[in-house]
């Protein structure tokens, strides 16, 4: 079962919101590591050919749902959005030999809505899995969190999440005139153990490298927000 009783208190919430991420100790004991692996396999064996991501697994697995939903996890998210916070994109990883990937530096600029009605602030549009995405104004993206549960060890061999602290104070890049060597000069590599969390705003820039020794890196990606979209837009998962 997942580890309700685990003290987060010690995270400090100002670095958080400075840096634009934290890492978390474990939170997740070896049975539900476990079974998130098992049904992570489950749906990567699934499809019909190699990919190093599959969207919406909350969808497709109950074991997803339950984690997202616990109150372990909860109790990541809530003091930083609040009580009403829920689940509006997710996104399974596992960077294997197969599947082993390079990520140039960006920033998550989209979400992904219900159905495509143009709104002023909001754009370009695009498609993702069948799913319309767009870019909304930067208030929209500054007030989510993304949380990025490591169901296997994570270091420096392993491809682990880049990321520039305090870039997310930036608003959105223009990723074409990035200064590059400037990102890498200041990354910092999120190694985390299996069990832990990187806990991310969406707007910090993040990058990643090709695994040096290719193994499992699965990792769960929950992305929250805590407010509705402007009507008549609507978040394309809610999980409430």
């Amino acid at each position: 079962m997942i580890l309700a009783e685990h003290d987060f208190s010690h995270i400090d919430s100002a670095a958080f919101h400075r840096d634009g991420y934290c890492i978390t100790p474990p939170f997740l004991g070896t049975a539900e590591i476990r079974r998130l692996q098992l049904a992570a396999d489950e749906l990567f064996s699934t499809t019909q050919k190699l990919r190093a991501g599959l969207r919406d697994p909350l969808v497709r697995h109950t074991a997803f749902r339950d984690a997202a939903c616990s109150v372990a996890v909860r109790g990541l998210v809530e003091p930083l959005l609040g009580s009403g916070a829920f689940v509006v994109r997710s996104i399974l990883f596992d960077k294997t030999a197969e599947t082993n990937w390079d990520v140039a530096w960006h920033q998550d600029v989209t979400i992904a809505v219900a159905e495509r009605i143009d709104t002023p602030g909001y754009g370009p549009w695009s498609m993702k899995a069948g799913i319309p995405h767009v870019q909304p104004p930067n208030e929209v993206l500054a007030a989510m969190v993304a949380v990025r549960i490591h169901l296997d060890p994570c270091g420096a061999e392993n491809g682990p999440l880049l990321v520039v602290p305090g870039s997310h104070r930036l608003g959105t890049v223009d990723v074409r005139s990035l200064d590059v060597q400037a990102c890498d000069r200041d990354a910092v590599a999120c190694s985390a153990e299996d069990g832990a969390a990187v806990i991310m705003r969406p707007l910090t820039l993040h990058a990643s490298r090709k695994a040096l020794s290719p193994g499992h890196r699965r990792v769960l990606h929950l992305e929250f927000a805590a407010a509705d979209l402007p009507p008549p837009l609507k978040w394309a998962t809610s999980s409430r």
